[in-house]
């Protein structure tokens, strides 16, 4: 595996011992296991070059070689997720989990036992090591910061010795006289972007190296005499310098071109970006180049045949050494300076693909991402460079790099907020999409909050009657069901939907958005039908609007599956979800948020059509991937952890059951507090564990607690309550108080047969036990009438060898479970 190793340089020269000294090095046992080699030393002098050319001369030696941009963690991230992909991992989508994913099996050395990790131009080694694979392979760090030389085995690359110098200048050059090279070498203080730099002039143009020299003198003393920054060394000023004075005369396009890629990272750039860029504010001789591509492409041959700028054709970029960016800044007078840097804004602008929740499109932000940092793109005050850095923090967002969204966009409102103000539109939807990274990240009660003053301050400065308002309130209602006010949020969504089909149209992608998001209300607030009924418009409308593979159609679908699963259609369901599932893995893949819902999802699918193997394999997936994202305490993995108790009773390990039902219980409470709707299901559920482990004392407990409690916030006939309901007159049951549980049980089933249906499962299943309730308090001939009627409904619902059906044949209690119904 070959990842974005940089082209060999074909003059490479000497470095030999240098190179000698880093195979040493990696090949000491045990060296990089714990840390790594660092090359390090003052820009120009060729760390990265170094470690190209070792690659190529071992590159048999390994079985993966990755290059890793390593300047801003976002990239770090990107480049592993796309490593995880590489090696075909399970999670290898989204940043949260692949990275785990991919430093794990490197650790293990599984499938690949040899190894080679490159970051490149390395920053902070606190914010880098985290990244390191500990394992059988090797980590290489080249970097310009010298606090790399206290934690990794430094290897200092130095200037050329002058032998070296000589080599390259002959090699590119053309055949010089000792004495020539020597004073070129001399002149360009050895330093190998200076010497590389000078032989290549000296090639293209013919000159003798007596005229060039008097150029370099030049162009020193002119520096000397503008006061120049020793930010940057001056053999590399005054070499470049002279092919940069040649093309002011002889080719403006091409300098102004470089002069533009000065304010962009040192990363590649891609050259698409160009393209469709008629009347951009630049230069003249930039905007003619602009505008016709035969001289665009002069331009770049004109940068390559200087050596200006590496040309890499095989991926289309060009890409610039940031000493030579500092020459080319160094140029420019303020008025320049901001034409430029704007232009570069405006080109990434060019490169948005508009649509950052396709996955087809992260590629594509990953490369934009650095470039936008480094040019400074937060200070432009441009609404599309705004827009676009949005984008950006909305890409992070759904590829799953949680933690760069809330960096991007912590910094983003706090230049935008002192820029712009607080109730700016970009500062507002910057906020919002703040507080979501916030929410994904855990930090609830914060972004509860930071919502809450956005709404207030969108509702004060824009009105209600606009999208923004409309992608607040939305994001408002969400918080409301974390707060467990489910009845505050339908009538928030209902708000949202109705206003947004008046404002942007019902076809809108927002609209659609919001669409699925009532319907979520609709589905949790115990409206089954009615859910299942916009869920199917809204699937066939984004099927449409958006295409049948856009990652939120997919959405719709899963939703469509529950709503078909809580309608009472087992079978029904498990197929819908099932052809869903397998698309959306091939699609986005399997640790995908929107995937793991669709996991856990199928848990529950199977195991109500009576696959309880089955549900019980998702359930134990499921939980392992939300564990890997989010750690033990996120409410996604105590969700599947409570999935997953409710399997393990079903399988008849009631022990292990019990013992994950108390601990999803447990952590509910600390997640969301004692009474949150979510934790009294989970204490139905552990009440179910409870009976079957024969402590039913508690188990009565627990459950008169949570009918309570859920008919206080749902009422009634909500299902959840019935739920909790139907497993309280079980334990009154099995406390042998059968009058008090038949009656329950006769409430119930009228109840059930009112809200779901008489043909429903869960109406079923309290019909069966009132028919066992029956006979226990002495009623023989109804209990075997309505016994028979509901083993014929089992039958006709889920099929004679569905396990309800088995069981209620037998006359065996029907325990009920409940699920939140997350996505």
């Amino acid at each position: 595996m070959w990842g974005h190793v940089p082209l060999r340089n074909p003059d490479f020269v000497g470095r030999e011992q240098l190179l000698e000294t880093l195979r040493r090095r990696l090949l000491e046992p045990g060296t990089t296991a714990v840390l790594p080699e660092a090359l390090h030393g003052m820009g120009g002098v060729g760390k990265s070059q170094t470690v190209v050319e070792y690659i190529y001369r071992h590159a048999a030696e390994y079985d993966v070689v990755w290059w890793i941009p390593a300047h801003h963690p976002a990239q770090i991230t990107s480049s592993l997720v796309e490593l995880a992909k590489k090696m075909e991992l399970p999670t290898a989508t989204t940043a949260d989990t692949a990275i785990p994913a991919v430093l794990e099996a490197l650790r293990r050395g599984e499938p690949h036992h040899r190894w080679l990790l490159v970051f490149d131009n390395a920053e902070r080694p606190d914010t880098l090591r985290q990244f390191f694979p500990a394992g059988s392979g090797h980590v290489v760090v080249t970097s310009r910061n010298s606090e790399w030389a206290g934690i990794a085995r430094p290897v200092n690359v130095d200037v050329f010795t002058r032998d070296e110098s000589k080599q390259l200048l002959n090699r590119r050059g053309g055949a010089l006289t000792d004495g020539d090279a020597e004073r070129l070498a001399e002149a360009l203080g050895d330093l190998p972007l200076a010497v590389e730099q000078a032989a290549a002039w000296l090639a293209q143009t013919g000159m003798q190296v007596p005229e060039y020299l008097d150029l370099l003198e030049h162009n020193r003393t002119e520096l000397l005499e503008a006061g120049a920054s020793s930010d940057y060394r001056l053999p590399v000023a005054a070499a470049w310098n002279v092919p940069l004075n040649r093309l002011k005369q002889d080719h403006r396009a091409a300098l102004q071109l470089l002069q533009l890629c000065a304010f962009f990272g040192p990363e590649p750039i891609s050259r698409k970006w160009f393209s469709g860029m008629r009347g951009a504010p630049v230069p003249a001789a930039l905007a003619s180049a602009f505008a016709d591509p035969i001289k665009l492409n002069r331009a770049v041959r004109e940068i390559s045949r200087y050596s200006l700028a590496k040309i890499d054709h095989r991926n289309n970029t060009l890409q610039l050494h940031r000493l030579v960016q500092a020459v080319l800044k160094n140029r420019l007078d303020s008025d320049e300076h901001d034409v430029m840097r704007h232009a570069a804004h405006l080109l990434l602008v060019n490169g948005d693909p508009g649509d950052p929740d396709s996955v087809g499109n992260w590629s594509r932000y990953a490369a934009l991402l650095p470039h936008a940092l480094a040019s400074s793109a937060l200070s432009c005050h441009d609404e599309w460079v705004r827009e676009l850095v949005i984008n950006l923090v909305r890409y992070l967002l759904a590829s799953g790099d949680y933690g760069g969204a809330l960096d991007f966009a912590e910094r983003s409102v706090s230049v935008w907020r002192a820029a712009l103000g607080e109730a700016h539109q970009h500062t507002l939807e910057m906020t919002r999409l703040y507080a979501i990274a916030l929410r994904r990240l855990g930090k609830i009660n914060q972004a509860m909050d930071l919502n809450e003053k956005t709404l207030g301050l969108v509702r004060e400065e824009l009105g209600e009657d606009n999208d923004m308002f409309l992608a607040v309130l939305d994001t408002v209602a969400a918080d409301r069901r974390m707060s467990g006010r489910f009845a505050e949020e339908r009538e928030l969504q209902q708000t949202v939907y109705d206003r947004s089909c008046d404002i942007l149209g019902e076809n809108e992608p927002s609209t659609l958005y919001y669409a699925s998001n009532l319907a979520s209300c609709y589905r949790i607030t115990g409206d089954f039908f009615r859910a299942r009924e916009l869920d199917q418009e809204t699937l066939r409308r984004r099927a449409v609007v958006l295409g049948e593979d856009h990652i939120l159609t997919y959405r719709s679908r899963n939703a469509l599956a529950m709503d078909v699963r809580e309608c009472g259609d087992y079978a029904g369901a498990r197929e819908l979800q099932e052809e869903t599932l397998e698309k959306q893995k091939e699609l986005f893949g399997e640790d995908h948020p929107y995937t793991l819902g669709a996991i856990r999802n199928m848990a529950v699918a199977l195991r109500k059509a009576g696959d309880a193997e089955g549900a019980r394999r998702h359930s134990e997936q499921c939980v392992a991937l939300y564990r890997r994202r989010h750690g033990d305490k996120h409410l996604d993995t105590v969700t599947s952890l409570m999935c997953l108790s409710t399997d393990l009773g079903l399988a008849g390990e009631l022990e292990e059951s019990r013992e994950l039902a108390e601990r999803s219980h447990r952590l509910f409470q600390e997640i969301r507090g004692e009474n949150h709707p979510y934790t009294q299901i989970a204490a139905t559920n552990l009440a179910v564990a409870c009976r079957l482990t024969g402590d039913v004392t508690r188990a009565r407990v627990v459950n008169e607690k949570a009918v309570t409690s859920l008919r206080d916030v749902f009422g009634e006939n909500h299902p959840w309550t019935m739920v909790a309901t139907t497993n309280l007159a079980s334990d009154l049951a099995a406390l042998g108080e059968f009058e008090h549980a038949r009656r329950l049980d006769a409430d119930l089933l009228a109840r059930s047969g009112r809200v779901l249906g008489e043909e429903h499962p869960a109406t079923l299943a309290v019909s069966l036990n009132l028919s066992i309730d029956l006979t226990g308090v002495g009623r023989p001939d109804e209990a075997a009438i309505l016994h028979a009627n509901t083993t014929g409904g089992f039958r006709k619902a889920l099929g004679d060898d569905h396990p309800a059906t088995v069981a209620a044949s037998r006359s065996v209690r029907a325990n009920c479970d409940a699920d939140t119904m997350e996505l």
